[in-house]
Formats: C-alpha cells, structure tokens, sequence
C-alpha cells in the first residue's frame, strides 16, 4: 500500500493555511450556485470556440447538476451511458470511453486541450490518470470535429474542463465546493473540494480528492460469487495552482499530483508458460480452442496482482486578446507529467512502465478576412517510454509528434461552414535499437457545413480524410501480457492509416419536442488492429495486423416536454464495424443500444427513471465469443435546498435496480469482471 502521506492533505493544508483578500468577477458558472444553473455554450475543445449548436459534428456536455449525478470513479463508466459512448471496463480501476466502436489511441483525451500523457492507450488494464469528481464539465467530439487534436482521433475527442488554473478572479474572498458521497457495490467512500481565492491580480486554486472503494458487487447468479476478486480501488489526487488575470487575458501554472491503488481482476498466471512458435500456442498441451475466448485464470484468494501509480503532472495555460493586429487572441496549453505504473504481485514489482511526456500547443485566432474567421496552431509532444520486468513487452521507445493545423468557418445567412487542415511529423527512436527507429507523415482534412434550413431545425454534414500514424506498442510489441490473457507480437511494417468519414446530423433544437439524429460511415484504409492468430483456454497469440474496414452507425435522443414538468427522452446508438474482403468483423464492437427516460421537477426536486437494452453482440470476430444482452434500469433524484445559508445538493442514484448478471463486450476481461450490480449512491455538495 502507498504512503498515506497525501496530496489532498497537502492541498488542505496550503489551502487553509494562507490567507488572501480577494475582489472582482467571478464567471458565469458561480452566480446562483445551483449546479443546474451552469451555462455550458461554448464547446472549448472546439478550435474556434462555437456553441454546440453550431459544431458540424455531434458534440455532447456534461455539466452542474447531470455531471454530479452520473460521475463514477472512471472516465469510461461516467461517459458510458451517453449515445454513441461505451467504456472498456476493465474492472474498478481502469475505464477508457470508446465512442462510436472505437478506443484507444482513436480517442483523445485531454485536459482543457491539452493530452493527458499515461500509459492508458497502451493497454486496457491501465487507468486514465484524471479524477472525475474534479470535473468542471467534460465535453465529446465526434467525428471529423476531433481533427484540430490529432489524425489519430478518428472515434472523437474528450475534453475535461477543470478549475485548477483559474481563468477569472473571484467574487468572493474564497469560492469554491465541497463534497462527499458513498456507494454500497464497492462500499465506497469519497470527498472532494475545491477553492479559489484572489489577491490583487493573483488567484489562488487548491483542489483534492481522496476515494476508498473494496471489491465491488456483481448481479445475481455469478457462478464466480457476489464480488470480483481484487476490484478495488484507493485514489488520491491534490492540486494547487496559481495565475495572473488582467483586462485580456490570464497566465497560470498548476502542479497535480496522483496516487492511485487498484487491482487487476482475472489476471491469469497459469499461461506464464506459454510462448508463440510461428502462428501458434506451445503451451505444454494445448488442449481444445475455447472459440468463446473465456477467461478461466483466476488467482488464488490474495495473491491478485495490483497497480500503483504516481503521476505528477505541471500545466501552464495562458490566453491573451488582441496579441497582435490582425489577431483576436492567443491561446497556450502546455503540460509536463511524469508517470510511473508499478504492477506487483505479493510484495514484488513484476513490471514498471513509466512515461515522461510533455505536451504544447499554441494557437493564434485572426480577425475576419474576407469573411472567414480561424485559428492557425502549432503543436508539438514528445514521449519517454519504458517498460522494466515481466511482463516489459513493449521495448524503450521516444516518441517525438509534430503538427501545424488551421481550422476556418465562413458564415452566410442560415449557414455556417467550417474546414480544417493538420499535417503532423511522427519519428519514434527504439532505445536499444536505434536502427529500427521509424518516421512517418501524415495529412488530414476536414469539411463541413450547418444550415439551419426552418426554425428551428438544423441539417449538418461533415466529411474528412485523415491519417493515423501508428504508435510503439503497435509497431514493437513482442511478448507476453497477462493482464489482457494475450502474447502480442507488434509489426514494424504497418502503414499509416488512412480514414475516410462522412457524418450527417439532423436536429430540432427548440419547442416541446427536439431530437437529434446522426449516421456515419467511416472506411478505414490499412485499419490496425489485434488480430488473434491461435487461443488456448482464453489466452490468446494477437498480432497487430492490417487490413481495410468500415465503421458504420447511428446515434440519437428525442426528448418531449410533458405535463406537470416531466421529459421523456427516448436514446439509442448502433454501429457495424466490418473488416472488409471477407475479413470478418471487428474485435470487440459495443451492441446496440436503445432506451428510455423520464424526468421530472418538483419544488426543488429533479426526479429519473432510466430503462435501456442492450443487444446480444454476436457480430464477433475469430475466437471471440459471443456476449448476452441485458436489461437496465437506473433511478435517481437531487434535491436543491440551503444548509448554513449555503447552496447545496443532495444527490441519490440507484444503478441496476434489478440487480442484472451484465457482461461488457468491450472488455477484455468480461467473463473475469462483469458490470457491477445494484449500488446505491448517495453524496451531498456544498457551494461556498
């Protein structure tokens, strides 16, 4: 077990232990102090800074009081219900979102535009090293809209806007939250807050959060038991950060530090033995091919491996208007982290993974030029990488991604149009090798266009062709990973990919009846993906391959104002992902969806009922198994109220009423960690 010298009592400690006079403005998002009060009109992670409306790809907010409802102790699980969103469970300690069938390094994310640097993309079993109570609001791209971020963000992007480099002085000598919940599945136990402060042109940020979750409970009838064995998950996160606001503009740096416990359930060392002769398994006798690609290794009670992480994390954000003449504003994200991953089993490290990654990226906004409005940018990161021990199966790699994009709209009567430009400069250097070092370029485009065509009603369309360049772990990978049940051998002649995405939307956005609809078809050219090549008892020889695919899908919401203040919102999402030439079908593509909710206010209260379906996914790929469906339904209620003259919320949210067996087709470990069963969560937050 970590230290338990933390950073959130370090955060306390410089919070309250200084004292500041503070004065001036707040924003928008501190008048009321009722969550549900929170403007959410601009979408940040957009180059150009439009409203939601106005994006000509889906985007999706969560914010006040909704965010505060649905948060969980993962970024995938929190997004998860969201149309077109699923996560990659991978028990309680690590969830990526997969938007629209895609993972991985297809989805950015980002922490107010800038990457958060981890090892989460290298494997499903690695956590997000973000803390979601610490979200202001989290915003989703999809589509051609994630370019500006990267090629490589074919599936979307998501950003997380948070409060620890303030942008705007207090109204208050202090502002801020605080909060505490529990939920009975994992027996957890969270706090947060966080504070603002201001002297003269100066303010002061300090956040933190501290989260004890055991074992969590599953739904009835698991042949396993009621808990997955080494799901739990102790985290500790505490930032302090500071920043000089003027008439124009602000500049701020903020340090995050994390520390974050969690084991790796389904984690199987019978297969230690077993290595890759050609295209098959040795594994002393291998026996019959499980085609339903099982996970049948458990350990033994106690000796379930776990991860402990640390990441210190610098941010430098900084924006200032009228820069220069011709220019409306500039705009800078920069980040530092340094992240180390122990895996250990009983008392000794079996692998470390570290990464030291800085992020910058500078974006200019110019005035109109005949009649076209834009940013020009420059980006630029660069990767340390290394993996040491056991399970080491990606070699010591730098990687060093340069990029210069443009993004510009044009507004005439009912329309807008928008078109962007990246080109991006890729090498990785092989620590040990340097002759097997690799470079490539990559160009993207994207053009669009919203007409707002009736009152309103809104048609928009996008189409893009971008380049994904591939990464280390997909070009070097060479050895055994226990935590996904796999030996992965990398391919250091895969090519860039090459994806072309069209994406249409049709929305009603005002009036008692709104929805939104939107199909896309994305043709994936040189696709990367695992591709497995023999199976023993569930453990699995993957090579990264290529070949051509295609994703197509729909998403929609329809949402009905009733009588007596309820809504009813009918949601669904489907998307068929194929390899092309009679490849068969993707690994791992979410089912269908399709659901319905009700909502209701009262007197300071808000009331929910959520019921959705998921479908059997037996659209599956060679040696994986088909998944069941299943039913959900979800309650929840918060009521508005004042405590101590305070603004405050107290929240309840029942998950799986019914107490459903449910399994995730996203996951690797499904059969070693279904869905949790009925919890209970319950939290109160506090505006000051």
């Amino acid at each position: 077990m970590y230290d338990k010298r933390t950073p959130l009592a370090l955060a306390l400690a410089l919070a309250f232990g200084t004292s500041f006079t503070a004065h001036a403005q707040t924003t928008a998002e501190r008048h009321g102090g009722d969550p549900d009060s929170i403007p959410t009109v601009l979408v940040s992670a957009s180059a150009l800074g439009v409203v939601a409306d106005d994006m000509i790809t889906p985007a999706t907010t969560l914010a006040g009081a909704e965010l505060v409802r649905v948060r969980e102790s993962t970024l995938g699980e929190t997004l998860g219900r969201l149309p077109g969103i699923t996560s990659s469970h991978f028990g309680a300690g690590a969830s990526r979102p997969v938007i629209r069938g895609m993972d991985g390094p297809r989805v950015k994310i980002l922490a107010d535009g800038a990457e958060v640097q981890d090892a989460a993309t290298i494997s499903p079993d690695h956590a997000v090293a973000f803390e979601p109570l610490l979200a202001e609001r989290i915003e989703v791209l999809r589509g051609p809209s994630a370019l500006a971020y990267g090629g490589g963000a074919v599936g979307g992007v998501v950003n997380i806007i948070d409060r620890k480099i303030p942008t705007a002085l207090p109204s208050k000598a202090v502002e801020g939250s605080a909060e505490v919940r529990a939920g009975s599945a994992a027996r957890e136990k969270a706090g947060a807050f966080e504070m603002t402060a201001a002297a003269g042109s100066v303010a002061f940020h300090a956040e933190g959060v501290k989260r004890d979750a055991d074992e969590y409970r599953v739904g009835k009838d698991w042949p396993e038991g009621r808990r997955v064995h080494g799901s739990y998950k102790d985290t500790e996160t505490g930032t302090v950060g500071l920043s000089w606001i003027g008439e124009r503009g602000y500049l701020g740096a903020a340090f995050t530090k994390e520390r974050t416990e969690y084991g790796i359930p389904g984690h199987a060392h019978e297969f230690e033995g077993c290595h890759p002769h050609g295209d098959h398994l040795h594994c002393g006798d291998h026996g019959d091919e499980d085609e339903e690609g099982h996970d049948h290794g458990h350990e033994e009670e106690g000796a379930v491996p776990y991860v402990k992480l640390d990441s210190e994390r610098w941010d430098v954000r900084g924006e200032y208007r009228d820069p220069l003449a011709g220019f409306s504003k500039v705009r800078l994200r920069a980040s530092f982290t340094d992240y180390r991953h122990d895996e250990i089993e009983g008392n000794e490290i079996a692998t470390t993974f570290t990464s030291k990654a800085h992020d910058a990226r500078l974006e200019l906004e110019h005035k109109p030029v005949a009649g076209w409005r834009g940013v020009v940018g420059l980006q630029t990161t660069r990767r340390d990488f290394a993996a040491l021990g056991e399970e080491a199966y990606v070699p010591a790699t730098l990687t060093k991604k340069h990029a210069a994009f443009v993004t510009e709209e044009y507004r005439l009567d009912d329309w807008r149009f928008e078109a962007g430009l990246r080109h991006e400069w890729q090498d990785i250097d092989v620590a040990a090798q340097p002759e097997r070092g690799t470079s490539a370029r990559g160009t993207s485009l994207a053009l669009g266009a919203v007409w707002k065509f009736a009152p309103r009603y809104s048609l928009r369309a996008a189409i893009s062709r971008s380049h994904r360049l591939p990464g280390a772990e997909e070009l070097y990978a060479d050895g055994i990973h226990l935590a996904t049940s796999t030996w992965e051998i990398g391919n250091e002649n895969l090519a860039k990919e090459t994806s072309n995405n069209i994406d249409v939307t049709l929305r009603k956005f005002a009036g008692p009846t709104t929805f939104s609809v939107s199909a896309f078809h994305n043709r994936i050219d040189n696709y990367i993906y695992a591709r497995t090549l023999d199976n023993h008892e569930g453990f699995q020889l993957v090579e990264y391959a290529q070949r051509d695919a295609t994703f197509t899908g729909i998403e929609g919401e329809l949402r009905h104002e009733l009588p007596a203040g309820l809504q009813a919102t009918l949601f669904g999402d489907y998307v068929r992902a194929r390899l092309r030439d009679g490849g068969g079908n993707v690994p791992r593509i979410p089912a269908g969806r399709l659901g319905a909710k009700l909502d209701g206010e009262w007197r300071g209260w808000h009331g929910m009922v959520e019921a959705y379906r998921v479908a059997t996914q037996d659209k599956v790929s060679p040696y994986e198994g088909r998944t069941a469906g299943y039913n959900m339904l979800n309650v929840g209620t918060h009521y508005n109220t004042r405590i101590a003259g305070l603004p405050a919320m107290l929240y309840t949210r029942l998950n799986n009423v019914t107490d459903e067996l449910a399994f995730s087709h996203t996951s690797f470990i499904k059969h070693a960690a279904p869905l949790p069963g009925r919890n209970l969560t319950a939290g109160l937050r506090v505006t000051f």
